[in-house]
């Protein structure tokens, strides 16, 4: 850790809810294999009653602990840290991730070689090594559609009929992308200073493809880049409350739709998003009927769709759009 006259080249910024047993693996990665240059490591705790807070003041006192008396959610959980930052270069970095020795060093080198960049995502594993797609294209009607519609599934090494990830990209080389997944952003300071934080709107979920489009917009670069690894154990934070993650990222996309692309734009989401779930509440009731084994996901999926169309059709959710 830098004394307080040392100046910081990278500040890591980690928020977490009740996800401690990650926190720790996280934390655990970052101290044994710790990067060549300076570091400064932010926890921003969302009000966690696992007992995240006692662990990281007990285990790592290196840390720089926020504790909030709220869940901020996870741009404004950012920000707060962000904004205390003194790194050259930030990293925000999921509290399900472990990251790789040299992971952070070979990100800063990467920027330092690259000025135009404003933002490199490492290439990430799952926990049995498998590839996570981590590359993403900007939002149209089109991606979502072939999403909702299973086509990406269908045509899975086709570019035209892919969702929003690059599925078909095979993260074997550097590339410039239009989004890095914000499991694993390095970002640079001056990218922030230019573009500005996160946006605070979106609670949790879309928080990366906004910032991504931003910073394009302001002429900054996105880059994935497979000289530094790191693995993310994907959705096992959130595994528990299925129903209430998929309506905040609903939200989250219509937010982002708003932002972006108009009244039009947001009535074209809509409309995929109502079909994409009404087909999908009407085959998980059709499946709990015949497949005694796959009950409980049908249910689980039926509850997700349900709760997604009365959010969609809801009085609040229609003034918001």
């Amino acid at each position: 850790m830098p004394s307080s006259s040392a100046p910081v080249d990278i500040s890591v910024v980690i928020v977490g809810w009740n996800a401690k047993q990650y926190l720790e693996l996280c934390l655990d990665s970052l101290e044994k294999a710790p990067p060549r240059r300076t570091v400064e490591v932010f926890v921003v705790d969302n009000a966690s009653t696992d007992g995240s807070v006692e662990m990281i003041e007990a285990k790592y006192p290196w840390v720089k602990l926020i504790k909030s008396s709220e869940n901020l959610g996870f741009s404004r959980g950012n920000n707060v840290a962000i904004r205390q930052c003194q790194g050259r270069y930030i990293a925000l970095v999921n509290p399900d991730v472990i990251v790789f020795p040299g992971c952070l060093d070979a990100l800063a080198d990467f920027l330092d070689q690259n000025p135009k960049v404003g933002n490199v995502g490492p290439r990430v594993f799952n926990p049995d090594m498998s590839m996570q797609s981590t590359c993403r294209r900007f939002p149209s009607l089109w991606n979502n559609f072939c999403t909702a519609s299973r086509l990406e599934t269908v045509f899975k090494n086709s570019p035209f009929f892919a969702g929003e990830h690059m599925f078909y990209f095979p993260h074997d080389r550097t590339l410039a992308v239009d989004v890095i997944v914000g499991c694993f952003s390095f970002i640079r300071r001056e990218a922030f200073d230019q573009v500005g934080l996160l946006d605070e709107g979106l609670f949790m979920y879309g928080d990366d493809v906004d910032w991504c489009r931003r910073a394009r917009k302001a002429g900054w670069e996105m880059v994935f880049y497979p000289g530094a690894q790191a693995i993310h154990d994907r959705g096992k934070t959130t595994a528990s409350y299925p129903v209430r993650f998929a309506v905040a990222q609903q939200r989250s996309i219509l937010h982002y739709w708003k932002k972006h692309h108009g009244f039009w734009g947001v009535l074209g989401i809509r409309s995929i998003m109502c079909l994409h779930h009404l087909v999908r509440y009407t085959v998980s009731a059709l499946s709990g009927f015949v497949r005694s084994s796959s009950k409980a996901q049908a249910e689980v999926r039926k509850q997700v769709s349900g709760a997604c169309l009365r959010e969609l059709f809801s009085p609040d959710a229609v003034q918001r759009a």
